[in-house]
């Protein structure tokens, strides 16, 4: 009996048996397919490009979830791979690559290459250190696309560039709704492959790496290989997130790709809770209604805003929208309530 099946099954007197995780995860999933997938019906052609945008702002927060959470390396310089991405999609694009798979694949190869270039600096490190090299990688790299005038348009940023097809022969999509469908297209399939990924063997290795590094390394394992693995392919999640980036947005600037966009990231991923991706994608849509939607209404306070989002959900759910479970769990049931009743 597949497992789902088992885990509708009744009791005695009546009552379904508790769901597995596993079932848990796929319902959750389900749900939250099915609600950005009911977007295009909801929103306006603004709030949907927001939500496009928070799509790709949120793969790069589920990079930054991968490495922090699973990996043990706490960063900020995940904008550096997304950058990378962001602009080799530009660049192919004014090229004559506009085919959204060809883009998003070499958006991924560019950064998997720059985070394998740099990843020998970061995993050696550990804690703090960590931390203070991602974001030197990552204001390097801001800097030098600032510099590279010729071929990033330097502080202008690059824009006119033609827009994203969603595959071969469809041809530019004319409407909102339709980069949107892209966008939610790319971020599901690259998210699934992350979620296999950590739920496979080699995700409970990371898992290891960073609770008992020392018995790892003891016991034989190649725990740098390991984390290696895991910076480069959260790197190569980050460039498909800055080439939906692109994608979203037909424009690209230091300013896109900078220290403020990597604090966002972080942030979602603790809203999010650090251990699921799933989440992040939640904090960075959080993080972007309420800068751009809610600042909209409140001009000139989305920073202040911001600051209020995070203390309430440091304070109210400290492990992050995942421990919203555990908060209503403590809540008494209607049989509770009977029986103190």
């Amino acid at each position: 009996m597949p497992r789902w099946l088992r885990a509708l099954r009744r009791t005695d007197d009546g009552t379904a048996t508790p769901a597995t995780p596993a079932t848990r995860r796929t319902a959750a999933l389900l749900a939250l397919v099915a609600a950005l997938g009911s977007l295009p019906w909801l929103l306006d052609d603004y709030s949907l490009s927001l939500a496009g945008y928070a799509l790709a702002l949120g793969l790069l927060a589920a990079s930054v979830t991968v490495l922090t959470g699973w990996a043990g390396l706490p960063t900020l310089g995940q904008t550096a791979p997304f950058a990378v991405g962001a602009y080799t999609t530009a660049l192919s694009a004014d090229a004559g690559w506009t085919v959204g798979p060809v883009q998003v694949a070499a958006a991924a190869t560019a950064a998997t290459l720059f985070s394998l270039a740099v990843g020998p600096a970061v995993i050696r490190a550990r804690g703090t250190t960590v931390l203070m090299i991602t974001l030197a990688v990552g204001e390097l790299t801001h800097t030098t696309i600032s510099r590279l005038t010729s071929v990033t348009g330097g502080t202008e940023g690059l824009v006119g560039f033609p827009a994203t097809e969603p595959w071969w022969g469809a041809g530019p999509p004319s409407e909102e709704s339709a980069v949107y469908g892209y966008a939610l297209t790319v971020c599901g399939c690259a998210l699934a492959v992350t979620l296999l990924f950590l739920h496979s063997p080699a995700g409970r290795l990371l898992t290891g790496t960073r609770t008992a590094e020392a018995r790892m390394r003891a016991s034989g394992h190649p725990v740098d290989r390991y984390l290696m693995l895991a910076y480069t392919g959260a790197g190569a999640l980050a460039g498909v997130a800055g080439s939906l980036m692109v994608t979203v947005r037909q424009y690209v600037s230091p300013a896109d790709v900078g220290f403020e966009i990597a604090a966002f990231a972080l942030l979602a991923a603790v809203i999010g809770g650090t251990t699921s991706v799933v989440g992040a994608v939640f904090g960075a849509a959080l993080i972007v209604a309420t800068r751009d939607w809610l600042s909209g209404i409140w001009p000139g306070y989305g920073p202040a805003l911001l600051g209020v989002l995070f203390v309430v959900t440091v304070y109210l759910l400290p492990r992050g929208l995942p421990g919203l479970r555990h908060v209503l769990s403590r809540r008494p049931s209607h049989t509770q309530w009977r029986k103190l009743s």
